[in-house]
């Protein structure tokens, strides 16, 4: 028999302890992130969405690949973040097909010439309303623990200097041109 710590919740219920801590940010956090790391965060974002789904459903699914091939799985990650907020009382409505097509197309812009190519920054947009809803799933949720994150991590940070001196480049290639 496998020897498991009982975690309790604020209401003395038994939280799930197969799922991780999950973290949550702001999404004031969440746009800036995507911004500066030019849409990586999304995919970390989609691979910790997807590790999450992992752990809750036991399931077998590779994270990691369905966060690379965020093409071919993000219809299906929106779709599943929106049944579970709604299990756990979100009110607010989607369309998963939409706002997956939406992402697609724009990431398919960054093939543009300069400096049009820089429209694809702005694929963070079509996924605010799953990260507002698995947000509230999470926080709304008794079945594991849940910290709101008040300041940006250690990854965070490194992210956000990488992405800055990225930006720092672009923006000197895109005034000098070529």
């Amino acid at each position: 028999m496998e020897n498991q710590t009982t975690i309790l919740n604020q209401e003395g219920t038994i939280i799930d302890n197969d799922i991780e801590e999950q973290k949550i940010i702001s999404l004031w956090r969440f746009i800036f992130l995507s911004v500066i790391s030019l849409g990586a965060y999304e995919i970390w974002w989609m691979y910790k969405a997807w590790r999450f789904y992992q752990q809750k459903d036991k399931s077998d699914i590779n994270p990691v690949a369905r966060a690379i091939f965020s093409i071919f799985f993000i219809n299906s990650l929106l779709g599943k973040i929106l049944s579970f907020a709604k299990e756990k009382g979100y009110s607010e409505n989607y369309s998963s097909a939409g706002l997956a097509t939406g992402f697609i197309v724009i990431n398919l812009l960054s093939s543009l010439p300069d400096p049009f190519w820089v429209i694809s920054i702005l694929s963070f947009l079509f996924l605010i309303p799953a990260f507002t809803a698995f947000n509230f799933a999470k926080l709304n949720s008794n079945d594991f623990q849940v910290k709101e994150q008040d300041s940006f991590n250690g990854r965070q940070i490194a992210l956000i200097v990488i992405g800055a001196i990225l930006w720092f480049i672009i923006i000197i290639g895109l005034i000098e041109g070529e």
